[in-house]
């Protein structure tokens, strides 16, 4: 299995589903499943009982999980996929499309 090249934080664009063309940040990573949280993006709408935690309960509105696979990371407003370079003796992750280091 490969490794997940999208992080918490990335701000990505979804390439495919029903919110094809929206923009947002990474909130969580899921490597288990290969899928990825992204703000504002497949929300859902959760139906809760009132617990300690959420005292009213009731209709909360949440994102869903998505498919790595889904969504391209963003770099200078252009979507791009990500490969991995040596940085000296550090491995760095780099935009493919604008060849610029990521982190």
């Amino acid at each position: 299995m490969s490794t997940m090249k999208i992080k918490k934080g990335d701000t990505v664009r979804v390439i495919a589903g029903t919110d094809k063309g929206s923009e947002g940040k990474v909130i969580a990573v899921n490597h288990k499943n290969n899928t990825v949280l992204v703000e504002g993006v497949n929300m859902i709408t959760k139906h809760t009982k009132p617990s300690m935690a959420n005292q009213q309960g009731g209709i909360i509105h949440q994102e869903g999980p998505i498919n790595a696979s889904n969504v391209m990371y963003i770099s200078d407003g252009k979507v791009s996929r990500i490969g991995y370079k040596m940085d000296g003796d550090k491995k760095v992750r780099v935009a493919k499309a604008t060849g610029k280091v990521i982190d």
